[in-house]
């Protein structure tokens, strides 16, 4: 029996256009109301929101059975990419991607060898169902999903050659970190700053690799994919409850004063 088939990674190569959500609540009963809501993709958030590895690992139990996970972590350690693929993650997204030279250490921390580094205590992890799964070594490095963010001028700089990497599945545009290094943190909305994101964004598919992008504007997702985005993630878990929840208490105070 080989490895699980990665959904995100097939769909990613079959050229699909679709639309995630991203998660901070850290949860695994949101996640499952979140998981449930019909997004084609998920991402648990481990660099901004505070997701340890057991509450990913509680996460992606519940999700596994109805949506394709992704998980974001703080940094490519392998020490932790192996932990996390050993809980059963098989697409991570990796933050400030500047260089070749890392888009290929993260590539093998992802993989066992003779391609990567990845540690064999595979009988341990639900990634094999605890050893169940009897060709999982065999069969593992070809379900992994790289995707690397782009979000810094020396990575647009380097852009051609991260995106050149055996590898390096697709990459993310994170359009916040982008502005405020190129000098645009106050206004990311900034036209020239528009125009960065749109270029990346074309630069990439051009390269023949998936690009993905996240925002929360109708306007805004509707110029993403006319500039080539593959995957975008449409919202993120806390800003829809908190500005609904802000909305509702406003509504109703405003009404009985």
């Amino acid at each position: 029996m080989p490895a699980p088939e990665n959904r995100f990674r097939t769909a990613l190569q079959e050229g699909k256009r679709s639309v995630g959500l991203w998660m901070g609540l850290c949860d695994p009963y949101a996640a499952e109301v979140v998981g449930r809501a019909g997004f084609d993709w998920v991402l648990i958030d481990g660099e901004h929101a505070p997701n340890d590895l057991a509450a990913i690992v509680r996460q992606l139990q519940v999700l596994d059975p109805h949506v394709a996970p992704i998980v974001r972590l703080p940094m490519g350690e392998p020490w932790l990419v192996k932990q996390v693929l050993d809980a059963g993650a098989q697409t991570l997204l990796m933050p400030m991607v500047n260089t070749a030279d890392e888009a290929r250490a993260l590539v093998q921390a992802m993989r066992y060898p003779p391609e990567g580094i990845r540690g064999m205590g595979y009988v341990l992890g639900r990634a094999s169902q605890f050893g169940a799964v009897e060709h999982y070594v065999a069969t593992a490095n070809d379900q992994m999903c790289l995707i690397v963010q782009i979000e810094t001028r020396a990575a647009l700089d380097n852009l051609d050659d991260i995106l050149a990497v055996d590898g390096v599945d697709a990459a993310f545009v994170g359009p916040a970190d982008l502005a405020a290094d190129m000098g645009f943190g106050t206004d990311i909305n900034a036209p020239q700053m528009l125009e960065v994101v749109a270029d990346t964004l074309r630069r990439i598919t051009a390269a023949g690799k998936p690009a993905g992008i996240i925002d929360f504007s109708d306007d805004a997702l509707d110029r993403h994919f006319a500039n080539g985005a593959q995957f975008v993630a449409v919202g993120a878990d806390i800003v829809i409850l908190s500005r609904e929840l802000r909305a509702l208490s406003s509504k109703w105070k405003d009404r009985i004063t």
